[in-house]
């Protein structure tokens, strides 16, 4: 989801994260508010234009195995 004016550029309260680790989302957040279980262990395809496929490609980033409420890592880069 993109920030458009007036909405707040950090978290907020309420809502649920998921701090993405590893290259090349490091550091930010997720809103998985509302997903279910199934859907966080699923983990989420990221458009980024960091990746190795630049402008348009897309970042997999996923929870550990034991750690499905953890942070979601980085997993590669997919066209």
């Amino acid at each position: 989801m993109a920030i458009g004016m007036g909405e707040p550029a950090g978290p907020t309260a309420g809502r649920e994260y998921a701090e993405l680790v590893g290259v090349p989302l490091d550091g930010q957040l997720l809103d998985v508010t509302g997903w279910t279980a199934a859907d966080r262990a699923g983990g989420a395809l990221l458009i980024t234009d960091l990746g190795v496929y630049g402008p348009g490609g897309r970042a997999d980033y996923a929870p550990d195995d034991d750690a499905a409420g953890g942070p979601f890592r980085w997993r590669g880069d997919m066209a």
